[in-house]
Parts: structure tokens; sequence; C-alpha cells
């Protein structure tokens, strides 16, 4: 097995984290503790649970934290579509919805590679 570091998911998650903190610099200060912190929360949450989930024993726990994983990217499509209702957002940021949806097929993908090991 690859460690996660050698996941593509894993890299463009990583990268996805970037994306949102640079994003969420630009939310309003009054948004530190609101939708920022939620957006910037989930987005660390999906590579962390690709890391943990890799790092266990079997391939059935690494399928419990990928399923983590992809419901925390699930939590992020609805807050950037918040987001954009707040006008914190602009066509500009277009390449983060093509790039969450990415990760999302990639996570699921992976779901199914390795629960057909398990059965």
């Amino acid at each position: 097995m690859k460690t996660h570091r050698e996941l593509l998911v894993w890299q463009k998650s990583i990268e996805f984290v970037t994306q949102i903190y640079n994003l969420t610099n630009k939310f309003p200060k009054d948004e530190n503790y609101g939708l920022s912190s939620q957006l910037r929360r989930a987005a660390i949450s999906i590579p962390s649970n690709i890391a943990e989930g890799a790092a266990r024993n079997t391939n059935k726990e690494f399928v419990r934290f990928l399923y983590m994983a992809r419901a925390s990217a699930s939590e992020i499509e609805t807050q950037l579509i918040i987001s954009k209702k707040l006008n914190y957002l602009n066509s500009d940021n277009e390449s983060l919805d093509s790039d969450l949806l990415i990760i999302l097929k990639m996570l699921t993908s992976l779901i199914h590679k390795i629960s057909q090991r398990i059965n």
C-alpha cells in the first residue's frame, strides 16, 4: 500500500486547503469565527482523514476515514454555495468547484477500489 503522501487525492486535497485559506483571507473580518472557520476546518479535514485512514491497520478502517473525508468535501460544497449567495465569492473562484468535484470523484473511486479488496 502506498503512503498517504503518494496518493494523488491527498496531494490535491493539500492544494485545495491552500486555495481555501487564500480565499477565506478575503472574507469579511466578522466571518473569522463563522463561515471562514468552518470552510477551513472542513478543508483541513479532507487530507487529514485520508492520512489517518491510510495509517490504520485495515482497509475497512481506511474506507471509513475516506467516507469522512468525502463528507467533509460535501460540507465544503454547501459552504461554497452559501459563500456565493453572500457575495463572498465571484466567478473568479469557479476553479474551486471543479477542484472539489475532482476530489470527490477521486475519493469515491478510491473507496470503491479499496472496498473491493475487503469483500
